[in-house]
């Protein structure tokens, strides 16, 4: 049984494996740096669709774009991967990038500018801490679009730990969110 947290209660970590000296609070991912076929073809999706405002460009093979006003949060490059191809199913690499909107509203615009485009999802849930729509960037990268619920929602075990979940999302809802 699931219930939601307090706002200044910290997750507890699952305990296997657990790290000798634990990362410091705060640290965060970056950005992201995508290996492209075609740098003109991905701006077109990580500006044109999504609208990441483009920082700086080194030529037709690297692009460094940002989410208001950032050095970068994506960086696209052709430097290995010029007129490439994805990797084959069963291959390791990247899953997917995830990209974090401030509220539900912010996400609901990523998901009409997605529709608008075209762009097929390949799923959407409803995680309990997060809401997610998943689809494939023009060269098949994955990505993730989502907003967190505020962390006092939270769904936690009675002893601290997260319980998320993958229902279905409601689709219509979101994309009405104003």
């Amino acid at each position: 049984m699931a219930t939601t947290m307090t706002t200044s209660a910290r997750l507890k970590p699952l305990g296997d494996p657990a790290p000798a000296r634990p990362i410091v609070d705060g640290v965060r991912i970056g950005h992201v740096h995508l290996k492209v076929a075609d740098l003109e073809r991905a701006l077109s999706f990580y500006v044109g669709v999504l609208g990441f405002e483009l920082m700086q460009r080194r030529g037709r093979e690297a692009a460094f774009l940002s989410a208001g006003g950032y050095h970068h949060h994506i960086a696209l490059n052709t430097w290995e991967s010029l007129g490439g191809s994805p990797p084959p199913p069963g291959a390791t690499g990247l899953y997917h990038l995830a990209i974090l909107y401030p509220t539900r509203a912010a996400l609901g615009d990523a998901l009409r500018r997605v529709m608008a485009a075209g762009i097929t999802l390949d799923g959407a849930s409803d995680h309990g801490v997060s809401e997610a729509l998943y689809l494939r960037d023009y060269d098949q990268n994955g990505v993730e679009l989502y907003w967190d619920r505020p962390r006092e929602l939270w769904p936690v075990t009675p002893d601290g730990h997260l319980q998320m979940g993958r229902l279905r999302l409601d689709l219509e809802s979101l994309a009405a969110e104003q």
